[in-house]
């Protein structure tokens, strides 16, 4: 891997990053008061605490987030651990909407996002709208990155010790602490099914094996809170 691969790995991925903490700390800026005021009072029913985890987290796009929230609200005595149960089995299904939103290649039309971003930024004064704004450049700005994470891993498949080293990965304890790892480095779950979904889309990540990567990333959010 020469220096320019590299630095357009490290770069796309940086712009990715940045690009998720400002759209789920805009995002948590808008709504998150009145989030945190849902979160508090709609918990007396498993069911319906499991689908006010899963829309709090699909909103600040952090699982993680949400699940330190309710643990404050539990130490608090604001709610027991069995309604704590519900919200954080939501927050584990509303983390998945990153995936998804990976998985929808928008790739193309991210340079729009971050101009309709910038130009909500700059053109007006109402908080909210700014707010709003940084919403849609994070969002942008994570799909650029993402384009640009993309672009490099797709010269990976021309070298032969990346390929042979990424396709010999048949040991699901070896995936699972890989992707332990790689979340407690990157501090983002999220981030790092990313990297597996663009992985296996060019074809240098097992399809089997992605599970257990994916695994050790939500085992990696105990170490995160």
């Amino acid at each position: 891997m020469d220096l320019t691969l590299a630095f357009s790995l490290m770069g796309g991925l940086g712009m990715f990053l940045y690009g998720m903490k400002l759209m789920s700390d805009s995002l948590a800026n808008v709504a998150g008061a009145k989030l945190r005021n849902i979160l508090e009072k709609m918990t007396k029913n498993t069911f319906i605490g499991m689908i006010v985890g899963m829309i709090f987290t699909a909103i600040v796009q952090s699982s993680s987030a949400t699940t330190v929230l309710v643990v404050s609200f539990v130490n608090a005595g604001l709610m027991n651990l069995y309604q704590a149960t519900g919200i954080i089995m939501g927050a584990n299904i509303g983390t998945t909407i990153t995936g998804q939103l990976i998985a929808f290649n928008l790739s193309d039309i991210a340079p729009l996002f971050v101009l309709a971003g910038v130009i909500m930024l700059m053109s007006s004064k109402k908080p909210n709208i700014q707010k709003i704004g940084e919403v849609i450049l994070g969002f942008g700005i994570l799909f650029v990155g993402l384009s640009s994470m993309s672009a490099a891993m797709s010269t990976l498949k021309d070298s032969p010790v990346i390929v042979n080293a990424l396709s010999t990965l048949t040991n699901p304890l070896i995936a699972i602490f890989i992707g332990f790892a790689i979340t407690a480095v990157l501090q983002s779950s999220s981030a790092t099914v990313g990297i597996v979904i663009l992985l296996a889309s060019q074809g240098l990540l097992q399809f089997n094996i992605c599970f257990y990567i994916i695994l050790g990333c939500n085992m990696d959010r105990v170490y995160l809170l």
